[in-house]
């Protein structure tokens, strides 16, 4: 299975977030992650929804990781993003083999094993360890006057 760019984003913003105790831009996100600023801000905003990120509006605004959505799992997130759509849609254009094949099962199976793996991940666990340094030290973003 393979996850949409939206999806991707939104697990790698988190994680930034998390491993950061400062408040960041959308556009210190894009360029420290080199993402599209666009994407990153529709991406911020349903994170937001979701209660993993915590906006705040005003020249000293930003972004934050609320503390509370450590204990969320990545499988969460990942169906939040993702829907519940199964691996293949076998309704449209009707498939002739739907009355006898088992593929479409056995595909759902793989789907609910994926999701029932990225269910016990946390959100706090995927920055535990070497990953916490390592993500802040991504493009960092310099603070103050560019020098000119």
């Amino acid at each position: 299975m393979k996850l949409n760019r939206s999806t991707d984003m939104a697990l790698r913003i988190a994680m930034l977030a998390l491993a950061s105790a400062d408040r960041t831009t959308v556009d210190e996100l894009a360029a420290r992650l080199a993402l599209p600023r666009n994407h990153v801000a529709k991406v911020v905003q349903r994170l937001q929804r979701l209660g993993v990120l915590v906006t705040i509006r005003g020249r000293a605004g930003g972004v934050v990781f609320a503390e509370e959505a450590a204990a969320l799992t990545v499988g969460a997130v990942v169906r939040a993003f993702e829907g519940d759509d199964e691996v293949v849609d076998c309704d449209r254009p009707a498939c002739p083999l739907r009355s006898a094949c088992t593929l479409r099962g056995e595909l759902r199976r793989a789907q609910r094993a994926f999701l029932d793996v990225l269910d016990q991940v946390r959100l706090g666990d995927l920055v535990s360890g070497p990953a916490s340094p390592m993500l802040l030290a991504l493009g960092a973003v310099r603070k103050g006057p560019v020098p000119g």
